[in-house]
């Protein structure tokens, strides 16, 4: 696992779990190609869920168009991303981490946003939903200079 994300919780295989980690350290690395092909065809991104100035509307990211656009809005503007997560619970095909994403921007500032992200995954082990629950004004309120 990539030192930038910082895992405290149970890594008890799961595999909604194993779909979360894999995520993270995909996204931690900028493997834009790897993180895609962990999502199902029609898959659905809400980060976070309900509007907000990265989704207006608060209807998600559907499908592989959709998330590509998100890893190319969102991800991709960072200079870097850190996961903290030091609670894990898996329930069925879902597992809700707890804990907090440090985003670096590029003029050097820091943020975190701190919430509860669920993934969900198919038959085959494929993300079917990735929702973040954070407080966009929050974050806002943690942003300083790094």
């Amino acid at each position: 696992m990539h030192p930038d994300v910082v895992w405290t919780a149970t890594k008890d295989a799961q595999p909604a779990r194993q779909a979360a980690l894999a995520s993270m350290d995909a996204v931690v690395r900028g493997a834009k190609a790897e993180w895609l092909e962990l999502f199902a065809p029609d898959a659905v991104i809400q980060d976070p869920v309900g509007k907000s100035p990265l989704d207006p509307e608060g209807n998600g990211h559907h499908g592989r168009p959709g998330i590509e656009g998100f890893w190319d809005n969102t991800i991709s503007t960072a200079a870097r991303l850190e996961f903290h997560i030091h609670e894990s619970f898996a329930a069925g095909d879902e597992v809700a981490n707890v804990g907090f994403i440090r985003t670096h921007l590029p003029d050097g500032s820091i943020m975190d946003a701190e919430g509860v992200f669920i993934y969900q995954v198919d038959g085959d082990g494929k993300l079917r939903s990735m929702r973040a629950f954070w407080e966009f004004e929050r974050a806002m309120a943690t942003l300083r200079q790094g």
